[in-house]
């Protein structure tokens, strides 16, 4: 797996490159202070996962994400948490913040490389084949694997795929959110953002802006806070956390 990195301060450029040779686990292509040259590089190299400041001259990371090619994957670098929303919704595979912490990095790494290697394989036939009430079959890998709702913890959306996250494995499926959203039958799967359907039973904790399950930090977008609140946590007012 390859990397590039995009920041338009030289420290922080040099920081980033430390931190990714220490872990050890991709290699790194190029570094670039702004996104034009960057997409001026991207137009005869293919990139894997592109590390992505936010506030940059010229064009700003949120908006040099939204040109990029499908086939790239982002983890936005940062030192605003206010942006984080707004990068989930562009399906980034993740955001950290300034500093950044090492193991924080290679959590996102290992997210990144797994990722890939999802994306990797025949996943274009990959299809949502039928469903019942309890359970429906996934078709990945020229296999068909019978997945019951109970075991859903969340569901992810990724470019034009969406990643299963069951007490099993992660699968990956060519369908878009809200049509296996769809599929879905009881009351406890809720849309929680333009990126993310939990299943309510795996929350173990949540604020007013993230839904907590297992080690997985959740964004709840603003368009869809209210019916959260109102569903999940009728009890609670959102303004009160």
């Amino acid at each position: 797996m390859n990397c590039i990195i995009v920041d338009d301060e030289p420290l922080a450029r040099s920081e980033m490159r430390s931190l990714i040779e220490e872990a050890s686990k991709i290699d790194i292509l190029g570094e670039f202070s702004n996104a034009p040259s960057a997409m001026e590089f991207l137009k005869d190299n293919d990139v894997d996962l592109i590390f992505l400041d936010i506030e940059m001259p010229m064009v700003t990371g949120l908006e040099f994400a939204e040109m990029l090619p499908k086939r790239s994957l982002i983890i936005f670098t940062t030192a605003y948490s206010q942006y984080a929303l707004k990068s989930y919704e562009l399906e980034a595979v993740d955001y950290l913040l300034k500093p950044i912490d090492p193991q924080r990095l290679e959590k996102a790494i290992d997210k990144a490389i797994l990722y890939t290697e999802l994306l990797s394989k025949d996943t274009i036939k990959n299809t949502v084949e039928s469903n019942t009430t309890d359970f429906l079959f996934i078709k990945a890998d020229r296999r068909f694997y019978k997945i019951s709702f109970s075991d859903i913890k969340f569901i992810e959306g990724l470019k034009d795929y969406v990643v299963m996250h069951t007490k099993q494995q992660k699968l990956i499926t060519a369908m878009n959110l809200k049509t296996i959203h769809q599929k879905m039958s009881g009351e406890n799967f809720i849309r929680v953002s333009k990126s993310y359907v939990v299943n309510t039973e795996y929350i173990d904790s949540f604020d007013n802006h993230n839904i907590y399950i297992e080690e997985a930090e959740i964004p709840i977008g603003e368009v869809y806070r209210a019916d959260f609140f109102a569903k999940y946590a009728g009890g609670f007012l959102n303004s009160d956390l």
